[in-house]
């Protein structure tokens, strides 16, 4: 985390001052954040620097991504009791929405392992804004794919940019762009998932489909050749509850806007010992 970022959140949570705190004595304190329920911890790095940034000392063994139980200790905290204080909330916001991120993206990549070794579990750029770098860090720190973090990352041409002058010259304008910029399209049909293999971008994404239209488009590409000439992304109200049956259809990666926007706090708490 950047020090303007750090600067910012806390900004934003001080205010003009921690009127609470003015009642507490700064003196040195000892405290410990742990988790209240198995969890794939995240935001190790996001509380470190907000702890760093207020003079307190941090001491973990943990890094994003390990898998903790009930009552784990993630930190001991040594310093100020204003600062630790002050750094509460900041710190279990961010420990308990990014690890419930990672969390729920591992529950899904452990779904999809059953069926496929291969087959990536991506979020997408539905995110909250301000803070999609960590919570795409949380989705790898799950096992996840960050897919892109933003638009400069690949040409997507979607259903509103199909609408505006037609696959076809989509494509052929994409083209034209960076050679270091994959083509992924955004298709609804397996005539138009065919056309765009023939047309030859990277990556098609099924968008909005049920499990047995991918089948069936799977095995159109394939009866013409093409199915290894692309990756093949599914997505579209996709979650942890119907994730099985497009984990079963066989395509590349999953994507799923859910990892984030319905993923679920993990309860952690700050308790002074000293």
């Amino acid at each position: 985390m950047l020090i303007k970022e750090v600067e910012s959140f806390i900004e934003e949570d001080l205010g003009y001052d921690d009127v609470s705190c003015t009642i507490v004595p700064d003196k040195p304190a000892e405290a410990i954040i742990f988790t209240k329920e198995d969890c794939t911890v995240a935001g190790i790095k996001e509380a470190e620097s907000i702890f760093f940034y207020l003079g307190i000392q941090a001491e973990t063994t943990l890094k994003d991504g390990d898998c903790l139980k009930e009552e784990e200790i993630i930190f001991r905290l040594k310093g100020g009791a204003v600062s630790i204080l002050r750094a509460e909330r900041l710190a279990l916001n961010f420990l308990g929405h990014l690890s419930g991120i990672a969390t729920l993206t591992r529950a899904c990549v452990d779904t999809v392992r059953q069926y496929s070794e291969t087959t990536r579990v991506a979020c997408t750029r539905k995110t909250t804004p301000g803070i999609r770098k960590f919570e795409k860090l949380a989705v790898a720190a799950g096992g996840g794919d960050t897919h892109r973090f933003n638009l400069s990352d690949s040409v997507m041409i979607k259903d509103n940019h199909v609408k505006l002058m037609g696959i076809e010259a989509a494509i052929e304008a994409a083209k034209k762009t960076s050679f270091t910029r994959k083509i992924e399209v955004e298709v609804e049909s397996a005539e138009h998932a065919v056309l765009a293999a023939e047309l030859g971008v990277d990556i098609i994404m099924l968008d909005n489909m049920q499990p047995e239209a991918i089948q069936k488009t799977l095995k159109t590409l394939s009866g013409k050749g093409l199915r290894n000439s692309v990756i093949v992304e599914a997505s579209g109200g996709i979650s942890q509850e119907n994730l099985e049956g497009y984990a079963k259809t066989g395509v590349d990666v999953i994507s799923m806007g859910s990892l984030i926007h319905k993923s679920r706090w993990i309860d952690m708490s700050l308790e002074i010992i000293k």
